[in-house]
């Protein structure tokens, strides 16, 4: 009896073991059914493919990547692209395009002062805000605005935009042209944020697939065939700062290909991280990157020439010409005048001062005299300047002045976004026909600020002079522009 019993309480349990795998098989079923059909309805463009990096993506075979913390305004960041061509074609890497960031939405610090955000923290600043420029539809590639065409048709450089970069990184499956802040995408924004924790080097470096630099302007002055390396350089924080910030730095000179290139732990790795690639020079050295000539490799000393003035797309070039003969029609003056932003506040008589003495100087020439202006400071503001005084001598000066509701501007920035050059940059055939169905499918764009990139080009074919802000980097570019001479005749011509 007792084993009869035994018997049938096995068989109970045996019975409710059944029952119980049979139920939670059909909630699966069900679970798994209700999944389908409802990610069925989810464009696959929106679903993340994978929360892992992918340090060799299929079908990029080989590739080995470059990319970089830009920061601070528009001349800063093309600066910094500058010196991310240069260090791209010296590693053999392929260089991801950034996008313009907003004006100082990232900020590096003062190199001078050894108070910099650290390499790290600006890359992770630096993946947030793109993230937020994908999400608001204001995305516009660093290739969008300066033209690449004459490095990447002769395979000067290899590039990848951005956007590809992280698809393919991040192993996310995602038209970016359609991703915006209305989805409800929480899962993709979590891969998306633990992919920049790894690219930023926030998780610690990974062997053969992520080296994520710790090196940054205060211990660092990269160098190439100057047989300096591990030298000191002569730029070094002073006893008094030493000691009122607490800081041991010492600043070295090292040699880029030496310490990243063939046999370095780097150059096993997918992806190289730098962080800031701002340099300027400083007390008689460079703050982080002393490469203007490569005595031994013709290859980067051709690239280094290339490189001092990057020309903006012709589209920009177009209009900035257009304006100038069929708006402006004759010899002009441009005006280059910061007045708002950081110290050039404070220098508003130095500013003024230089234009009145070139102005005064072209009166005694025919009248009147054509000014483009080009500045920060609204028109609804020049009460009390000089500016003010300028406009009401009609008889001597005629004063031009763009703005961002013109027609020109906006029927350019129309033309740049239909354009897409960022998504041509060759490595992705993929990009050219997300483009034709972003065209079709996603929500209108937000037209981008193009109106500095032609009054600095107006500003180059000004034939009368230009007067510039005086530390401006800005005014720094327009020399160079003006330079190269990118409007060879200052005449009315055919555009």
């Amino acid at each position: 009896m007792k084993n009869l019993s035994r018997n049938r309480v096995w068989k109970k349990k045996g019975f409710y073991n059944t029952t119980s795998l049979l139920s939670i098989s059909l909630l699966i079923f069900i679970f798994i059914f209700i999944f389908v059909s409802y990610t069925s309805h989810i464009p696959n463009s929106l679903l993340p493919i994978s929360r892992t990096s992918q340090c060799t993506p299929q079908n990029l075979p080989g590739q080995r990547f470059l990319w970089y913390a830009p920061h601070s305004g528009f001349s800063n960041q093309v600066s910094e692209f500058k010196n991310a061509i240069l260090m791209a074609a010296i590693l053999n890497r392929t260089l991801v395009v950034p996008p313009i960031l907003d004006h100082h939405a990232v900020a590096l610090g003062s190199c001078p002062k050894f108070r910099v955000l650290g390499p790290g923290e600006i890359r992770l600043s630096v993946w947030n805000h793109v993230i937020d420029l994908l999400r608001s539809r204001r995305y516009v590639s660093m290739a969008d605005i300066i033209d690449l065409s004459s490095l990447v048709s002769i395979s000067v450089i290899q590039a990848i935009d951005f956007r590809d970069f992280i698809s393919l990184w991040c192993g996310v499956n995602v038209d970016f042209d359609c991703f915006d802040e209305s989805n409800d995408q929480s899962s993709l924004l979590d891969s998306l944020k633990q992919c920049g924790s790894r690219l930023s080097g926030l998780d610690g470096n990974v062997d053969k697939c992520i080296y994520a630099l710790d090196e940054d302007c205060r211990t660092t002055v990269w160098t190439y065939q100057q047989n300096d390396d591990e030298v000191l350089d002569s730029f070094q924080p002073d006893e008094q700062l030493k000691k009122k910030k607490k800081i041991s730095y010492i600043r070295k000179r090292r040699d880029v290909y030496k310490t990243l290139g063939p046999g370095s732990k780097a150059e096993s790795a997918t992806v190289l991280a730098f962080g800031s690639l701002f340099t300027a020079p400083y007390k008689g050295s460079e703050l982080y990157i002393d490469i203007d000539e490569a005595p031994r490799d013709q290859r980067i000393s051709s690239l280094i020439q290339k490189i001092e003035f990057l020309p903006f797309v012709p589209l920009i070039t177009s209009a900035a010409k257009e304006y100038a003969f069929e708006t402006i029609k004759g010899p002009f003056l441009c005006a280059q005048l910061r007045l708002l932003d950081g110290q050039f506040k404070n220098h508003w008589k130095a500013t003024f001062l230089a234009l009145k003495n070139k102005v005064d100087s072209l009166k005694k020439g025919p009248l009147p005299i054509s000014i483009f202006v080009m500045t920060d400071l609204p028109e609804a503001d020049w009460h009390g300047s000089y500016l003010e005084d300028l406009a009401r001598d009609s008889d001597s000066v005629k004063l031009y002045v763009l703005r961002e509701k013109d027609e020109l501007v906006i029927r350019t920035a129309k033309k740049l976004i239909e354009s897409g050059h960022g998504m041509r940059l060759g490595l992705v055939p993929e990009s050219v026909d997300r483009m034709s169905r972003m065209k079709q499918q996603c929500p209108p764009q937000v037209l981008p600020d193009i109106l500095l990139y032609i009054e600095e080009t107006v500003c180059s074919c000004a034939s009368l002079g230009f007067v510039g802000t005086a530390g401006s980097t800005i005014a720094e570019g327009i020399e160079v522009m003006r330079k190269f001479n990118i409007c060879p005749s200052h005449s009315q011509t055919a555009l």
